[in-house]
């Protein structure tokens, strides 16, 4: 049996970073927030710590750096931070 795949839920900084965005990458990066919701354990290109010390997973794909972490408790992942790498 398939493993459900995370909820994703955006930030107030990244729901804006994403607002920002032309409504064609918007889509975009919706698709790539799900892809990686399906599977949230994938290995980061690197991390580090927010200011409350939480480790923060960064992943570099296609156009786009996304900053999230993992509540595995809740099964959601938490998007943090979106960065236009074009």
């Amino acid at each position: 049996m398939a493993e459900k795949a995370y909820l994703p839920v955006f930030s107030e900084a990244a729901a804006e970073a994403l607002l920002q965005l032309p409504r064609r990458r918007q889509r975009r990066v919706v698709r790539l927030v799900q892809q990686l919701a399906a599977r949230p354990h994938v290995r980061s290109d690197y991390r580090l710590s927010d200011e409350s010390g939480r480790t923060i997973d960064y992943l570099s794909v296609e156009d786009y750096v996304l900053g999230y972490w993992i509540d595995d408790a809740v099964r959601e992942i938490r998007i943090v931070e979106i960065e236009d790498a074009s």
